[in-house]
């Protein structure tokens, strides 16, 4: 009995780790689609039109479909500039889905309500992070940030996401930990309860 029950234990210990070592997903995301994004302060849509950028749009569309932001905080808010999440609550999923993308050609600008993908300052180094502006920013259309959804409603609750902690929170300590290094000790983060694609 003690035999079977270790070899259960041990099955779905690598069931686990099997599911964790899995690439992200890579469906083709639909021409347009809506993403209703409920989050601490409120209900939040997202329209994505993919011919904006097209490889954003379908990331973005993986990470939906995979439930992967549900719990993710807004980590980083700048008022009048940017607030930027991405990171899971939890960091094993984190790391699963950090696989670069390659980048999108800007076909639109960084204006307020735009969503864009946030990238280091080499090529093609977007993963999962995002951003949504808060006013104009067109200055990033020259350095390669290629928004690929605007908010179409509920933008009301982006203004008011908590941004008393600013840019403090640690990036690598949230990759390294999740929500419980940013529960700790940024409590009053604002977050996403869900991320589900509109029927």
């Amino acid at each position: 009995m003690k035999t079977a029950s270790l070899i259960a234990s041990l099955a779905l210990v690598l069931g686990v780790i099997s599911a964790c070592a899995q690439k992200p997903t890579d469906e083709k995301a639909p021409e347009t689609f809506r993403v209703n994004m409920d989050t601490s302060r409120g209900m939040v849509v997202i329209e994505v039109t993919r011919a904006d950028a097209p490889i954003g749009a379908d990331r973005f569309y993986n990470l939906v479909k995979a439930q992967y932001l549900d719990g993710a905080r807004f980590f980083r808010v700048v008022p009048g500039f940017m607030v930027q999440f991405g990171i899971a609550a939890d960091p094993a999923v984190t790391k699963r889905w950090n696989v670069p993308i390659q980048d999108d050609p800007v076909k639109t600008s960084n204006v307020r309500g735009m969503v864009t993908f946030a990238a280091q300052s080499s090529p093609n180094t977007r993963t999962t992070q995002l951003f949504i502006n808060y006013g104009d920013n067109s200055r990033l259309d020259g350095l390669g940030f290629a928004p690929f959804g605007k908010v179409v409603g509920g933008m009301e609750f982006v203004d008011q996401i908590y941004s008393g902690d600013g840019e403090r929170p640690d990036q690598s300590q949230i990759e390294a930990q999740g929500n419980a290094y940013l529960q700790q000790n940024f409590p009053q983060l604002d977050y996403i309860k869900t991320a589900r694609l509109a029927q």
